[in-house]
């Protein structure tokens, strides 16, 4: 059942990352790459500090691409535990209009929920119990 998912059960496990010393033009270039909007942003001992978005980036211009990521990062993150209710995420998610929220073990990054992760997550759900 919906109401007993967890941020463990639908988040994505494999997170591309970028560093706050990243050049914004390398993390834009990885995103597109990588065909995703945002990268967790990890300082030297892999904590998660942030987050950067392809639309931080474009809100920003073209001069921004200069700049390291640590510059335009959004620092004040959301972020999930791994045993965080699915259903206290989509609230988070519907009432502040996040697209994305960061899953973390005693502030290590073990994962990233999106709008896709959940809405797959959902559909298999009522796969499984048409089959």
């Amino acid at each position: 059942m919906i109401k007993d998912l967890t941020a463990q059960d639908i988040m994505i496990k494999k997170v591309h990352v970028t560093s706050p010393t990243d050049l914004i033009a390398a993390a834009k270039l990885k995103m597109m790459r990588s065909n995703i909007g945002a990268l967790p942003v990890l300082n030297d001992s892999k904590k998660l500090v942030g987050i950067i978005t392809h639309r931080d980036i474009l809100l920003a211009g073209g001069e921004a691409l200069g700049l390291k990521v640590g510059d335009l990062m959004t620092k004040d993150l959301v972020i999930a535990e791994l045993d965080t209710p699915i259903m206290e995420i989509t609230q988070i998610m519907a009432d502040k209009g996040y697209q994305r929220i960061p899953v973390a073990n005693e502030g290590d990054l073990v994962g990233l929920i999106t709008q896709s992760s959940l809405i797959r997550a959902l559909a298999g759900l009522k796969l499984k119990k048409m089959c």
